[in-house]
């Protein structure tokens, strides 16, 4: 079953929410998301219906096994990627983190498994040579934040 974005979101966040504290309420889903208690209340009628959550009003949110294993799918997904542009890439973390969400939903299976494998290669064990120089090069082109790299490539921007 096809789960829009912003559905996926609502699953991520109440995994989060419930790894973090234990329980998950709508409330939390509120501010952690920034949205109203309408908004949250509607996606959850949505995920109770696909039967990826139980929810009962003004009780706790609970996921489903179902909505567990999408839920995971989802936040290792937005693990992975994070890891990526911030270990391999050298994209501060703010900028990584915001970017990993709505990548995380785009991703093909095939580019998201390479992305892993890379990861594997690049990463496990010593850091190589070669990642060590690119991000110097990173830091000597752009001080790091991608400023300078930034308006070079602007007049190839899609």
């Amino acid at each position: 079953m096809a789960l829009s974005q912003s559905l996926e979101d609502y699953l991520e966040q109440i995994l989060i929410t419930k790894m973090e504290k234990g329980v998950v309420r709508v409330k939390d889903i509120v501010e952690r998301l920034g949205v109203s208690s309408a908004s949250v209340v509607g996606a959850l009628q949505h995920l109770e219906k696909d039967g990826l959550v139980r929810h009962e009003r003004y009780g706790y949110i609970e996921l489903t096994e179902k909505g567990k294993k999408r839920a995971r799918c989802v936040y290792s997904k937005h693990s992975a990627i994070m890891r990526f542009f911030t270990d391999v890439l050298g994209i501060p973390p703010e900028v990584a983190e915001s970017d990993a969400c709505s990548f995380e939903h785009f991703i093909s299976p095939l580019c998201f498994q390479r992305m892993l494998l890379f990861m594997r290669f690049a990463l496990e064990g010593k850091k190589p040579a070669w990642l060590e120089e690119f991000h110097r090069f990173i830091e000597k082109s752009g001080k790091g934040n991608g400023k300078k790299t930034e308006r070079k490539l602007k007049g190839g921007r899609c």
